[in-house]
């Protein structure tokens, strides 16, 4: 019997601690394969060759470090 009733109040114990979470919570979580460093490499890299244009370099380099840097 007294097994029986501790079982009970451990599971109620489990709902009432998992109530506390709401709608309102947010995670946000990053990960990324490549480091900043490189990323900025390889687009200086992509400008050096013409295959981005300067104006195209300059804001993808200032939304990478925004990005990265939050």
């Amino acid at each position: 019997m007294k097994g029986i009733m501790v079982s009970g109040i451990f599971f109620i114990g489990l709902a009432i601690a998992g109530c506390g979470g709401g709608t309102d919570v947010k995670t946000e979580t990053s990960s990324y394969s490549t480091t900043l460093g490189q990323e900025l490499k390889d687009l200086e890299e992509a400008y050096k060759k013409g295959i981005i244009s300067e104006k195209e370099y300059n804001k993808a380099k200032e939304s990478l470090i925004e990005q990265r840097t939050k």
